[in-house]
């Protein structure tokens, strides 16, 4: 019975089309690298504008939709209160948006730019400081989680507005394209979406690993192995997949509460204890520089380089481009988990919340790690890019934190939220690719269903990294999803056509202003007590019994 719940064909044809990318760079890794990476340089030479626009396109969106009508709907009923609280919600969001990247970048990013900064600027100059505190904020600032929210509009309205018990990306699409969602134009929409995560995910396997790696190493002495960095990836597996199989009550949610309050304590650790007034005064002054080139850095692509025999510096194909690709290939998964977590909260409040929470969050993080590994740099305390170009970011990473007091401590929290981090990835990963692939989603994705997606976002990344193509499959993904670029704008669409159809029709949004009898009322608070009671004992028989 159960397994007629599960959509065979998206489920089977995501891990054909896994299979048919992965399987041929295990076999022929140097040839299967080189086409990827034409496919990734071409995606991003020549279509940089659209990618950069749908970014831009993302963010006034929403803005929109936020001040709107359409912004004042609430996910659910009337008398729903907030699944979560707050602090829980932003936790799981942002966990789920950012993973261990964030500890990995937030560190050690500004180090790139200090060296090659944007707009021509000289590298290591004055000008090129005040760019490289700024750049890391921006690639993860509000464009990066406008990016993300955009999706969860549509399937947050279509599962908590509409009651379709579906968490498809191909469902929320449904107002535009009809009847054509449930044919093959929906799998592939659906299936390029699991190609992208799972890619996706193995972008973060392959820089969270070699840092709780090198972590493992400094706290052990142990040596850096492959054999190391398998028994690392399998235990963050075997956490994620417990936390997956325990939902998002049990699981999801403890996890990334520990996960919220171990950062904040090595953030304020280093604040502390580091170049207090240097982090404050250099982290507001990027918001400010950010805040004042805000349209420039989201347009620029060196246009007149080969024109004009400048010599182009290849930044915004690097680095921004790159980034916006990243969270466009990513946005599905994020929309679909933020969109299952946000019953009881207004469209308004979901569109702010995950914008601004994300947001602070990545400041805090570029701020405080950033700019005491870039304070280090400058006052020659420890010279972190000459260590960095000769052991590599991981090490560099464990470096700049033994410039802290009680740096073995440190090391040991800093290593552990990081695979904490790792897991609460994969673990919301897991559960929405579970959800993808069933045809209806009461409460939560069948167990086995979500242990099944756990170990296959191990498994590939972990068989890829045995031939050291990790990076390789992140920029397939990147490739294959070009085409979220389009279903990014479907969604949209979806969301606007359904939500003002509703709003025009519908008496709950517009009630009248003649007098409604009482025995009406009454009937309204019954019907709604008996679906929450409904709702509460299906979500306490599928906790109990789905497996």
């Amino acid at each position: 019975m159960k397994s007629k719940l599960i959509d065979w064909p998206t489920f089977i044809g995501a891990l054909v089309l896994l299979f048919l990318v992965t399987i041929p760079l295990i076999i022929y890794p140097e040839a299967g690298k080189k086409a990827v990476n034409i496919a990734n340089d071409f995606m991003t030479g020549n279509f940089g504008v659209l990618y950069l626009l749908t970014g831009l396109a993302a963010f006034a969106f929403l803005l929109f939709v936020a001040f709107s009508k359409n912004g004042q709907v609430k996910l659910g009923d009337e008398d729903d209160e907030k699944e979560f609280g707050t602090i829980s919600w932003a936790a799981m969001l942002f966990a789920a948006g950012i993973g261990s990247s964030i500890l990995y970048w937030g560190m050690i990013e500004w180090a790139y730019y200090y060296q090659g900064p944007p707009f021509g600027i000289t590298p290591e100059s004055k000008q090129a400081v005040e760019w490289a505190s700024s750049y890391g904020i921006f690639h993860w600032g509000p464009i990066a989680w406008a990016i993300y929210t955009l999706p969860a509009l549509p399937i947050a309205y279509f599962y908590y507005v509409r009651k379709k018990p579906v968490l498809k990306i191909s469902e929320a699409v449904r107002p535009v394209l009809g009847k054509l969602v449930d044919g093959p134009i929906g799998v592939i929409v659906d299936v390029l979406f699991i190609f992208g995560l799972m890619g996706g995910a193995g972008t973060t396997l392959a820089l969270g690993t070699p840092m709780i790696a090198q972590g493992v190493h400094d706290i052990t002495g142990i040596p850096v192995s492959l054999g190391m960095k398998t028994v690392i990836m399998l235990v963050c597996t075997a956490i994620f997949a417990v936390s997956a199989y325990s939902g998002i009550r049990r699981g999801i949610k403890i996890l990334s509460d520990i996960n919220l309050w171990l950062a904040i304590f090595i953030l304020l650790f280093i604040f502390i204890f580091g170049p207090t007034l240097f982090i404050s005064e250099t982290t507001f002054t990027s918001i400010g520089l950010i805040a004042d080139n805000f349209f420039k850095m989201s347009t620029w692509l060196e246009p007149f380089g080969n024109l004009t025999g400048f010599k182009e510096t290849g930044f915004p194909e690097s680095w921004t481009i790159f980034y916006w690709a990243w969270w466009v290939v990513y946005a599905p998964f994020v929309g679909l988990f933020v969109a299952r977590i946000s019953r009881g909260r207004t469209i308004r409040e979901m569109i702010f919340g995950t914008m601004i929470y994300g947001t602070i969050g990545c400041i805090l993080f570029f701020g405080i790690m950033g700019n005491f590994g870039l304070y280090l740099q400058l006052t020659g305390s420890f010279d972190v890019i000459g260590f960095m170009n000769e052991y590599g970011a991981p090490a560099a990473i464990i470096a700049i934190l033994h410039q802290l007091p009680i740096s073995n401590v440190v090391v040991a929290l800093f290593t552990i939220l990081a695979i904490i981090f790792l897991a609460t990835t994969f673990d919301s990963s897991s559960y929405i690719l579970a959800a993808v692939v069933q045809k209806e989603v009461q409460s939560e994705p069948l167990r086995w269903n979500r242990l099944f997606w756990a170990f296959s976002l191990c498994l590939l990344p972990l068989a890829l990294m045995f031939v050291g193509d990790l990076e390789t499959l992140q920029t397939a993904s990147i490739v294959a999803g070009f085409p979220v670029i389009f279903i990014m704008g479907l969604l949209a669409w979806s969301f606007m056509k359904a939500s003002n159809t509703d709003i025009r029709e519908s008496k709950d949004y517009y009630p009248p202003t003649i007098h409604i009898d009482r025995r009406e009322i009454l009937e309204r608070l019954r019907k709604r007590k008996e679906t929450k009671r409904k709702r509460s004992a299906l979500e306490a028989m599928q906790d109990k019994d789905i497996d």
